[in-house]
């Protein structure tokens, strides 16, 4: 437990980034434009400073929670460049609940120790790899909004609507491709220091062979999307099951070693 092996004011930009997201959560309804801006601005820091703390120590430490904090980071920091961009957008509360389990996790499991990095460019493979789960969350997120919207206009209440359907389509498929292109340069990465670094090793693991399907898949929807123009149910179940996929390859694999088999 990171609260046992860090002084105790380690703890205080999670405990503030998971209070401020849980106010977000549940009752940014009640508050005003300026005071939402002022709190989005204010988890937005303090969960930066939280990872920070974390990432930016040494030894370094990474796991299953840290990953999924970081990409919780990177969702919310596209969320609220893109409520600049689009006033309209009604996700904040849904954002905000996922946001508080993945600071509460990260503070509790801190991950494993790096001591020592077989290479100083290793950080650029992590780097990129949690860039892509961040733009494939984001994906995902606003593939859930799309749905959401087609409800409403089925239902017959499009003033529910956040953003237009076909602007929103646009939007998700924008952030697969740019989660399709990061998750290549990870791969290609992860392969170039296998081969560099022989001490790395390349294996095909649980986390290999997952990465590697979720990557096909997002590849055959881009290839559906731009040859048969796919859309709809169709797109939207390949992009969950690439995410799905991907989130197997690396959060499931640590936490399992982590929690079930405490194993670093």
């Amino acid at each position: 437990m990171i609260l046992a092996a860090s002084p105790w004011w380690t703890a205080v930009p999670s405990v503030g980034a998971a209070l401020g997201y849980a106010v977000l959560a549940g009752w940014s309804a009640r508050l005003g434009r300026r005071a939402i801006s002022a709190l989005m601005g204010g988890v937005w820091l303090l969960h930066a400073a939280a990872l920070a703390l974390v990432l930016g120590v040494e030894p370094v430490r990474f796991g299953f929670a840290t990953t999924l904090s970081v990409t919780a980071w990177l969702v919310f920091s596209v969320y609220a460049l893109e409520t600049r961009l689009y006033p309209q957008l009604r996700t904040r509360w849904t954002l905000a609940g996922l946001g508080t389990p993945a600071v509460l996790l990260a503070l509790a499991f801190p991950g494993a120790a790096y001591p020592a990095l077989h290479s100083t460019w290793l950080p650029l493979h992590w780097a990129l790899g949690i860039a892509s789960y961040g733009l494939l969350g984001v994906a995902v997120a606003h593939a859930w909004m799309m749905q959401r919207t087609e409800r409403h206009i089925r239902s017959g209440q499009p003033g529910q609507a956040s953003l237009p359907l076909l602007a929103l389509e646009r939007l998700t498929f924008r952030f697969v491709a740019a989660a399709f292109v990061l998750l290549t340069l990870t791969l290609l990465a992860g392969w170039y220091f296998s081969s560099a670094l022989p001490a790395s090793g390349w294996a095909w693991t649980h986390k290999t062979v997952f990465t590697l399907l979720s990557w096909g898949v997002l590849g055959v929807l881009l290839w559906g999307r731009w040859r048969w123009g796919w859309r709809g149910r169709l797109a939207v179940r390949m992009l969950y099951a690439a995410a799905g996929l991907l989130l197997l390859g690396y959060v499931g694999s640590r936490f399992v070693l982590e929690v079930v088999l405490q194993r670093a």
